[in-house]
C-alpha cells in the first residue's frame, strides 16, 4: 500500500508557502527530495511518473513546487530556490525516520540542489541525484555549470540521456570522471526529457523505470 499525502511548506515569511505531495509506501526504505524543472511544476506527467516508479522499489518521494510555479514569473534565482529546498528537506525529516534521506531533481531543479549541497546545507542527505544535469545552454558546450560540484562532499548519481541537447554525453562523461564520489549512468537515445528514439530499442516507460531503479540501488548503497 502507498499513501500520498498533500500538504503546505512554509519556505520563509518573505517567500511564502509552496504546495508539496509525498507518495510513502509502507515498505519504503528510502525517501527522495524531488524538485522539478525549470518549466513544470510538481504536478507534470514526467514527475508524477516517476514517482510511481520510485514508490514501485521502495523510494518515497516528497516533490514540491518551487515559488514562481504558484506565483508566476520565470524561475527563482537561487535565493530563493535555495530556501525553498532546504524547507522541503525539512520537512521530509518528519516522515523519514529509519529511512535513507536522499535529494535531487530534474534539470534545474537538480542544479539548485547541488548548489545547496556544495554550501554543505544538505544535512542529514546522504547523497544527491540529478535526473538530467543542465550543463550547459543548446547549442553551447562548455563545464562552468559544474564547478562547484567538486566542494560537494556526499555521493552524486548523475542520470543523462545521450542525446541531451542541455549536456553534451562526452562533456558530463569528463566532468564524473573528475569528480571523487560520482557515478554516471547513461540512458542510451534519451534526450532532456528522457524521451528516446525508436532505434535506441528502449521506450520512453522504460527510460522511466531505468531511472527509478537506478535511484533505488543508489539510496541502498548509502544505506
Amino acid at each position: 500500500m502507498t499513501n500520498s499525502i498533500k500538504f503546505k511548506i512554509n519556505i520563509s515569511q518573505e517567500i511564502g508557502s509552496v504546495s508539496a505531495l509525498l507518495i510513502k509506501p509502507e515498505d519504503a526504505t528510502s525517501l527522495l527530495v524531488l524538485s522539478h524543472g525549470a518549466g513544470a511544476g510538481m504536478d507534470h506527467i514526467f514527475m508524477e511518473t516517476l514517482a510511481q516508479k520510485l514508490a514501485l522499489q521502495k523510494v518515497a518521494t516528497l516533490r514540491f513546487n518551487f515559488a514562481y510555479m504558484e506565483k508566476g514569473g520565470g524561475p527563482d534565482r537561487p535565493k530563493k530556490a535555495h530556501p525553498a529546498i532546504k524547507a522541503a528537506v525539512k520537512k521530509a525529516l518528519k516522515y523519514a525516520d529509519g529511512l535513507t534521506l536522499i535529494a535531487g531533481g530534474k534539470s534545474f531543479g537538480g542544479r539548485m540542489t547541488s548548489q545547496v549541497a556544495a554550501l554543505d546545507e544538505l544535512d542529514p542527505v546522504k547523497g544527491i541525484i540529478y535526473f538530467g544535469f543542465p550543463l550547459h545552454a543548446p547549442g553551447k558546450p562548455g563545464m562552468e555549470r559544474a564547478a562547484h560540484l567538486s566542494d560537494i562532499k556526499i555521493p552524486q548519481l548523475f542520470l543523462q540521456g545521450t542525446r541531451d541537447t542541455l549536456a553534451k554525453i562526452d562533456l558530463i562523461s569528463e566532468v564524473c570522471e573528475n569528480l571523487e564520489n560520482a557515478t554516471l549512468i547513461k540512458i542510451e537515445g534519451g534526450d532532456h526529457s528522457f524521451k528516446t528514439l525508436k532505434k535506441s530499442g528502449i521506450t520512453y516507460e522504460e527510460a522511466i523505470e531505468m531511472l527509478a531503479v537506478e535511484t533505488a540501488k543508489f539510496a541502498k548503497s548509502l544505506s
